[in-house]
């Protein structure tokens, strides 16, 4: 491991096992900022007024933003195969908070999956909701190495992948926008709902 990954990691990782509190907010998030998202998304879809086709145009485009990041994600592990913290440092070095497999630690999934959920919601939805879907996306990278699962770079790579993804799928997002509004028709949301 390059010296940078492992001062950093040491560096985060160093504050877990000394406050309840946090250790389980960074736990929480580390393991399921995904069921966090899904639930926001939901909120967003039901809440927005009536008409605003373009929100959840845009939530529909994070959702793909999202698999295409965990693909992206899935033929770089193959390519090249980089061992977790907790396979590679001495034990009573780090500390470790939730359980994991021993499988590809780079890029992670958790932080490219909420990058590209987050910022393909940039400039097209409320700002502040925006804001917190990102804010979201930070912690989510810091909880992974906080947690002993994730060196720092893997969730910065996740990250570029993650916002790369998301303008990718806006670049192609007009055909995306039919599924916008199928879904609108179903759950009888926005312009396009039936009476």
């Amino acid at each position: 491991m390059n010296t940078f990954d492992v001062a950093l990691f040491h560096i985060v990782n160093s504050q877990a096992g000394h406050h309840t509190w946090l250790d389980g907010l960074m736990s929480s998030v580390a393991q399921y900022s995904v069921e966090i998202y899904a639930i926001a998304f939901i909120a967003l879809w039901l809440l927005l007024p009536k008409r605003e086709e373009g929100p959840r145009h845009a939530l529909v485009v994070a959702v793909f933003a999202g698999i295409l990041a965990l693909l992206v994600n899935l033929v770089i592990s193959h390519i090249w195969f980089r061992p977790r913290p907790f396979t590679v440092l001495a034990a009573g070095t780090f500390t470790e908070l939730i359980p994991h497999a021993p499988d590809a630690s780079f890029p992670s999934d958790h932080a490219s999956g909420s990058f590209a959920l987050a910022s393909a919601t940039w400039g097209k939805i409320n700002r502040w909701v925006a804001a917190g879907l990102t804010a979201l996306a930070v912690l989510t990278m810091i909880a992974r190495v906080y947690t002993g699962v994730h060196w720092p770079t893997d969730v910065l790579a996740g990250m570029v992948i993650g916002v790369f993804a998301g303008r990718v799928i806006w670049k192609i997002g007009a055909p995306i926008l039919s599924l916008t509004r199928i879904g609108l028709r179903m759950f009888h949301f926005g312009r396009y709902a039936r009476g």
